[in-house]
């Protein structure tokens, strides 16, 4: 039976004087793939951020694995995917892994089944520099693997990357929770709003619906996802 994974209530953020989060409530189920899904500066990574444990919240519940947002106990259940690559260019993808299996004390084992899980095995000399957008999404991903993490929380893991790429990223995630993980994942396209089991819709710093792909296309009559989110907001602007 599902578990709440994640959940929000009455999450309020600031950055520069500006609200960005503005009472934000919502729950996340475990071992699902869950897209957070809207325009570029609604404040999906500023929500990803505060789900992790990086940002500072004015007001709010944010619990994550049953425990607060940025708990020392989530360092090793929450894996975080940002947007720019979180690994070094002038290293090697096995160098990469080695050092950041170091810090969180997995063995070389574990190394052999990220770069397993991400489709790089066999390139571990390859140095990170000399590969695509693509493959160092996926080092970077590989990175956030290492320590077997609960949840995995991806910031626009797909941005820039061709249709083939993202489709192998896709299934990849899809494994991942189907081996027992957790996904949120974030994206401005609404095309792959169909890849997700469940949706979280943000425009302007608000909530404008959670739902499955199913329930958006029902309810709104639109079978195309993305005129779909367009018709959610015209309705939450009546």
């Amino acid at each position: 039976m599902p578990y709440t994974a994640i959940k929000i209530e009455d999450l309020h953020v600031v950055r520069g004087g500006r609200p960005v989060l503005q009472g934000l409530n919502l729950q996340v189920a475990s071992g699902s793939v869950t897209g957070l899904l809207g325009p570029s500066g609604c404040g999906k990574s500023t929500l990803m951020r505060a789900i992790v444990g990086v940002q500072i919240i004015q007001a709010g519940q944010v619990n994550v694995l049953g425990e607060h947002a940025g708990s020392t106990k989530l360092r090793r259940r929450v894996g975080y995917l940002t947007q720019a690559p979180s690994v070094y260019a002038d290293l090697s993808i096995g160098e990469n892994l080695r050092y950041f299996a170091a810090i969180l004390d997995v063995g070389e084992q574990r190394i052999g089944e990220v770069v397993q899980t991400v489709g790089l095995a066999g390139r571990e000399q390859q140095v990170v520099g000399s590969l695509s957008g693509g493959e160092r999404s996926r080092v970077s991903l590989a990175t956030a693997l290492l320590g077997d993490p609960e949840l995995l929380v991806l910031d626009e893991p797909t941005v820039g990357l061709d249709p083939v790429l993202r489709a192998e990223l896709w299934g990849t995630f899809h494994e991942l929770a189907q081996a027992g993980s957790t996904l949120l994942i974030s994206s401005h396209v609404m095309d792959e709003a169909s890849e997700c089991d469940e949706l979280l819709l943000m425009r302007e710093g608000a909530l404008l619906e959670q739902s499955t792909p199913e329930q958006l296309r029902e309810r709104t009559g639109e079978q195309d996802l993305s005129r779909a989110f367009l018709a959610i907001i015209g309705q939450a602007s009546r």
